[in-house]
């Protein structure tokens, strides 16, 4: 079953359950990766809906640390439990370490050195970890990596 399988299936049962809070962010999900698929023309595949997820997750994480600073916890709570919701379609998380081995990895594969060379490995880096690790982790990894 696709992720896209997935994520209907998971709509269908919280209608039934009535879970209104976990229906909600399904929907809004589902409407994000609908909209793409309007827009591009094409038919998402797992990665895409993954990137998709991602997306919403750092949105989450923003509006988290905006509600913070504002001391609007009600709506802390809120995007918290959504993005508990959302972080359930992600493939599991790399450590710090792994991340930090794979950036080294790629920066000796490409001959990469100095920052000059940030953006040729990002690029690299970015299709093989997306969705596999925090981008704002690996970006910092890859700024030691070459720094050192």
């Amino acid at each position: 079953m696709s992720l896209k399988e997935q994520i209907t299936e998971d709509m269908k049962n919280a209608m039934r359950a009535k879970d209104t809070a976990r229906l909600g962010t399904i929907r809004l999900l589902l409407s994000a990766m609908k909209q793409k698929e309007v827009d591009e023309r094409v038919v998402l595949d797992d990665a895409a809906v993954i990137a998709i997820v991602d997306k919403l997750v750092k949105q989450r994480k923003d509006s988290i640390a905006a509600f913070e600073l504002a001391a609007r916890q009600d709506l802390v709570d809120i995007e918290q439990a959504e993005m508990v919701v959302l972080q359930a379609y992600l493939p599991a998380r790399m450590s710090a370490e792994e991340v930090s081995a794979a950036v080294q990895a790629i920066v000796a594969s490409l001959g990469a050195s100095g920052p000059g060379d940030m953006g040729k490995v990002m690029g690299a880096v970015k299709t093989q970890l997306a969705g596999k690790a925090d981008m704002g982790q690996v970006s910092a990894a890859v700024k030691a990596a070459l720094a050192g």
